[in-house]
C-alpha cells in the first residue's frame, strides 16, 4: 500500500477558490463521467445540498460534483457557479435539450473569521471549477479550509487556525482518498501518536486545555457553546459502489472523524461525509469502508498541519514554536 495525491486519482479533477481577506472559500470535486455517491450526515447543525437525491430509493444515481464551501448556509450559492461550468462542458445528467449536471455540497461555518459579508457565490464557485484539475493537491488554508477553525467552546479568541487536507492510498488497484475542511468545535488528535495536535488554547495562549473535559464540567447545558462548526468531507475510490454501498462507506469513514476529533457529532457540528465512486475496481465494501476511516483521519491531520496562522488566529505550527 502507498500513498499517492487525492488530485490524481482516476477520474477526479479538483479545484478551489478564496478570498483571503474574507477569510472563506470552496473546494470542488468533479467527476465527468459522474460518480454514483453516498452521503453520511452525522452533525446536528447541518448545511447541505441535493442530498436527498443521494437516497438509494431516489432515480438519479451519479453525481458529477460535489461542493464544500465555507459561508455556512449562504456559500451554498457556490453550487451554481459549479452547474454553470459543467453545463458549459457538456457534464451532466442528459435530459435532452441540455445536461442538467448533478452538484451535491455541505458547507461549514465560518463567518467568524475574517469578513463575514464576503461568502463563497456563484462567481467564486465557477472559479473553483475552472481551476479543477488532476494535478498535485492543495493543503491548509485554501478553498474551503480558507477560513476554517477549530477549538471554540471559548470563543475565537481561544481557537486555533485549521484548513483543508487530503490524503490517498493506492493498494494494487484500489485507490482511495478523503479531502476534509476541518471545522470542529473541539480539539484535533492525531491517531498514531495520540498527540492533540490543535484545539482550545489555555489562557497563556502557549498550551492546549480539554474542550470535552470544559463541556462535562458544564452538562446542564447553562452555557452555550459557540456553535459555528461543522467539518465536512468527501471519500473517493476507484472501487465499485452502489448507492446503498456508498452510503455505508460514507458511515464507515465518520469513524476518521471520531478518532481524530474530540468531541465529534455533537448537536454543534454539521459532520457530513460523502462518498463517491468513480472506477471499476471489485473490491470489498468492508475493506473499502475501513481504508475510508484511514484517509479521512490522516486528512484530518493534514489539514491542521498544512494550516497557516490567518486573522489572528494561531496555526498548529506557530504553537509548536511557542512551546519551543
Amino acid at each position: 500500500m502507498r500513498h499517492i495525491d487525492f488530485a490524481a486519482m482516476d477520474g477526479l479533477k479538483v479545484g478551489h477558490a478564496q478570498d483571503l481577506h474574507g477569510a472563506t472559500g470552496c473546494s470542488v470535486i468533479i467527476c465527468e463521467q459522474g460518480a454514483v455517491t453516498g452521503v453520511d450526515v452525522r452533525g446536528g447543525a447541518p448545511a447541505t445540498r441535493e442530498t436527498d437525491l443521494l437516497n438509494p430509493v431516489n432515480m438519479v444515481d451519479r453525481v458529477h460534483a460535489v461542493l464544500l464551501t465555507g459561508g455556512s448556509a449562504f456559500g451554498l450559492d457556490a453550487a451554481a457557479g459549479v452547474m454553470q461550468y459543467c453545463e458549459e462542458h457538456d457534464i451532466g445528467f442528459d435530459v435532452g435539450m441540455t445536461r442538467v449536471p448533478i452538484v451535491c455540497g455541505a458547507a461549514l461555518f465560518d463567518l467568524a473569521v475574517g469578513d463575514y459579508r464576503v461568502r463563497p457565490d456563484k462567481a467564486m464557485g465557477y472559479e473553483a471549477a475552472v481551476q479543477a484539475s488532476s494535478g498535485e493537491s492543495r493543503q491548509g488554508c485554501v478553498g474551503a479550509g480558507t477560513g476554517a477553525s477549530v477549538g471554540k467552546i471559548r470563543g475565537m479568541e481561544r481557537a486555533m487556525k485549521s484548513g483543508l487536507g487530503s490524503f490517498a492510498l493506492q493498494c494494487e488497484d484500489l485507490m482511495i482518498g478523503a479531502m476534509v475542511a476541518v471545522n470542529c468545535l473541539g480539539d484535533v488528535v492525531d491517531p498514531r501518536s495520540g498527540r492533540k495536535i490543535a484545539g482550545l488554547l489555555t489562557d497563556d495562549m502557549r498550551t492546549l486545555a480539554d474542550t470535552e473535559e470544559i463541556m462535562i464540567a458544564s452538562y446542564t447545558g447553562e452555557e452555550s457553546p459557540f456553535s459555528g462548526n461543522t467539518t465536512i468531507g468527501v471519500v473517493a475510490t476507484n472501487a465499485v459502489l452502489t448507492k446503498a454501498q456508498a452510503t455505508k462507506v460514507a458511515s464507515m469513514a465518520h469513524n476518521g472523524y471520531a478518532r481524530t476529533m474530540r468531541p465529534a457529532h455533537s448537536m454543534y457540528d454539521g459532520d457530513t461525509i460523502f462518498a463517491m465512486s468513480c472506477g471499476g475496481i471489485d473490491a470489498d465494501i468492508s475493506v473499502v469502508g475501513m481504508l475510508a476511516a484511514r484517509v479521512i483521519e490522516r486528512a484530518v491531520t493534514a489539514a491542521v498541519e498544512g494550516a497557516t496562522g490567518l486573522c489572528g488566529l494561531l496555526s498548529c505550527a506557530d504553537l509548536q514554536s511557542r512551546e519551543t
